[in-house]
């Protein structure tokens, strides 16, 4: 008994239980044992595959920010944007003026700071005119496909002298090739990432961020969130504000858009009207679908996975295989892959699956 008892009040059973729910998948002792064991392969990845393979690698995992973005917003909220990358590029944009006009330690410190604002902010502004303004369903999706066209068609003529903010020029379709690496701190004490240790940087703050999420989807907060998903009519009517929760979850998915869209400026030291692009704007929505939007970790998997094999393609053909990969778990998978390979497991060992939030009307009701 005392042993059970303790292992009920340790530090790691409190931080499984915020972390664990129904609206994610894995919550088994097996589940941490494999997540663990990925993390520890990451890591080690870098000395196996040498600097410019973890480089690169690295590409994979700023995306995956965007992928988790959208993956809040539309997957546990019911809100499919295609504006995820409008975040993603002002974020990106805001992150190269600062930088460039302060290239130091601290400037660049602020900058990716105030980038990740700027993205948490467009992303607020922009939600409040739709969901207050009584915006829903498909016209969101619309609403947020015309701003990411209208925000590419601006960026790609600001190529003038008159487009420079002080020492940054925008560069229109150049776009700004003289982005500052990541730095973090002030004076001797700041740390500069390049390569190697911009992995790991961006490897620590997913898995944070992961954690993060999964708490909150966990939460009494996410329940509501599901709920919102599930039945907005029926949700307002037990008390809460659907517009509001809309408002704050968009904003949410709006700053992680905005920290994909940083990590990517300095990742590249450059940004472009192509990160405004409609066939970039399409990719969130593959990762998300192709994993599963109801669940966290198929955001991840998908995203990382599907840049690995596009990048690893190349040009049109790579575009080619993503759309039709898009078509095959459309109609074959619908629910995504991490939730078939959950189910798959669960019906192996002769279990029954735990139902999603959409299978069990009392967990979208609390």
């Amino acid at each position: 008994m005392s042993s059970g008892s303790a292992d009920d009040t340790g530090v790691l059973a409190r931080l499984r239980r915020r972390v664990e729910g129904p609206n994610t998948v894995g919550d088994s002792r097996g589940f941490w044992v494999g997540f663990a064991v990925v993390v520890a392969a990451l890591l080690a990845y870098p000395f196996l595959a040498g600097s410019y393979q973890a480089s690169r690698f690295s590409l994979f995992f700023v995306y995956a920010f965007l992928g988790l973005s959208l993956s809040v917003v539309w997957g546990y909220s019911g809100v499919l944007s295609f504006g995820q990358v409008v975040f993603f590029g002002i974020a990106g944009y805001t992150f190269g003026v600062v930088s460039v006009n302060v290239p130091t330690p601290l400037g660049i410190s602020t900058a990716f700071l105030v980038g990740i604002l700027g993205g948490a902010v467009a992303a607020a502004v922009l939600g409040y005119f739709m969901f207050y303004g009584g915006v829903r369903d498909v016209y969101v999706t619309i609403i947020t496909l015309v701003s990411t066209l209208v925000l590419h068609t601006f960026m790609a003529q600001t190529a003038g002298d008159e487009w420079t903010i002080g020492s940054a020029a925008l560069g229109g379709f150049n776009g700004m090739p003289t982005i500052p690496t990541l730095s973090l701190g002030v004076g001797p004490a700041a740390v500069t990432f390049d390569s190697v240790s911009f992995y790991y940087f961006v490897l620590a703050l997913l898995v944070a961020t992961y954690l993060g999420l999964r708490a909150l989807v966990n939460s009494d907060y996410g329940r509501v969130m599901v709920a919102v998903r599930e039945d907005e009519d029926r949700t307002r009517m037990f008390g809460y504000d659907v517009r509001r929760v809309k408002l704050t979850v968009f904003t949410i998915g709006g700053g992680l858009a905005g920290l994909s869209g940083v990590l990517y400026a300095s990742w590249g030291n450059y940004v472009s009207p192509q990160v405004f692009d409609l066939a970039f704007a399409s990719l969130p929505v593959i990762w998300v679908s192709v994993g599963g939007r109801k669940t966290l970790l198929g955001a991840v998997v998908a995203t990382v996975g599907i840049e690995f094999v596009r990048n690893s393609l190349g040009g049109e053909w790579a575009f080619v295989a993503v759309g039709t990969l898009l078509l095959v778990f459309i109609l074959g998978l619908p629910g995504g892959i991490v939730p078939w390979v959950r189910q798959t497991y669960v019906e192996l060992r002769g279990g029954a699956a735990t139902p999603t939030p959409s299978e069990n009307p009392e967990v979208t009701e609390s």
